[in-house]
């Protein structure tokens, strides 16, 4: 399914500074598409007292409550989803599910939002230490980091799930040929291979997705980079911010503060007031996300925190009460 709706970004010959420029305007363009092309959300803004004739700023958008990714069929427009990612879940809870009905969007918008920041993405080898999410063939964290994978290329690209001996020899190799090398790894496995087969990886790119699943004691994101960082002799540990119910992505080079990609906007809601909606400030994180045209681009997220006047915004916890899961199942601390 081609994305129809005449959008600066159609057929993603842009998604660069033009479109952030553009961003307002292409918000709202998708703000009434998604009015009228999504039943569920339309409905929700219309209980909200909201519709493209009352709406003209960013912060007059209503944003659909992540929860509703857990009890409906998100969808805008017609089609037959072409993938549905489902997030992970504590015991007993109801996983998220997200019908993408045209992974062409997801995938440009992904090679896009990190070649932003860390360049062709041609240039690097991508190994991934995924265990509980590889054993999922609907994870979105899979799908993402198999996309970069094929974009690379390298023959020693690779899924390591608990293969930690395999791992330890692979990295010091790419290390020795100057080949530019991206670890993703969940954060319990990261620090389990650390401690076993800890070592001199540096000039490495070490990017944790979150997710302790139980297997250890909870530690703040802080302790647990200076942890890596002493025991792989990096620089940095960077970090990716993400969620089943986004096609696009954040990322942190290694200070905890996350920069958008270009389809990428965070906004903050006061934690007792959806209405209230701001550019800066601290509160729950609502997120814009333009690839999401065939879903709803305007998602408002558990996920509490800051964002600067640059835009960049930094993770500081979760709502009471809110499931922990995936990228998220971490500790974090303000």
């Amino acid at each position: 399914m081609s994305n129809k709706f005449n959008l600066p970004f159609a057929a993603y010959p842009g998604l660069d500074a033009t479109m952030r420029r553009d961003f307002r305007e292409t918000a709202l363009n998708v703000f009434r598409h998604q009015f009228d092309k999504n039943p569920l959300y339309g409905q929700f803004c219309r209980l909200m007292g909201r519709n493209p004739d009352n709406v003209a700023q960013l912060t007059e958008i209503p944003f659909l409550p992540v929860s509703f990714f857990k009890t409906h069929n998100v969808i805008s427009g017609n089609g037959t989803p072409e993938a549905v990612f489902e997030s992970s879940c504590t015991t007993g809870d109801i996983p998220a599910r997200h019908a993408v009905l045209d992974l062409g969007i997801y995938e440009k918008s992904l090679i896009s939002g990190f070649e932003a920041v860390y360049g062709p993405a041609a240039d690097f080898a991508f190994l991934a230490l995924l265990p509980s999410y590889i054993e999922r063939p609907n994870a979105s964290l899979v799908h993402m980091v198999q996309c970069l994978m094929n974009a690379g290329k390298h023959p020693e690209n690779g899924f390591y799930t608990d293969d930690y001996e395999g791992l330890a020899q692979v990295m010091p190799k790419l290390r020795l040929e100057g080949r530019k090398t991206m670890l993703f790894g969940v954060t319990f496995a990261l620090l389990e291979f650390a401690e076993r087969f800890g070592g001199d990886y540096s000039g490495i790119t070490v990017l944790e997705t979150g997710g302790m699943k139980g297997r250890r004691n909870e530690m703040t994101r802080e302790a647990v980079h200076e942890e890596l960082q002493r025991k792989m002799n990096l620089n940095a540990v960077h970090s990716e911010y993400g969620m089943t119910e986004l096609l696009s992505q954040a990322y942190s080079t290694g200070e905890g503060i996350f920069r958008c990609a270009s389809t990428m906007k965070v906004l903050v809601r006061d934690p007792n007031d959806p209405r209230d909606l701001s550019l800066h400030g601290g509160g729950c994180l609502n997120i814009i996300d333009l690839a999401n045209i065939n879903s709803c681009s305007f998602i408002a997220t558990d996920d509490l925190g800051t964002i600067y006047g640059d835009g960049s915004f930094e993770v500081t916890g979760r709502k009471d009460h809110a499931d922990l899961r995936g990228c998220n199942l971490m500790f974090f601390q303000g």
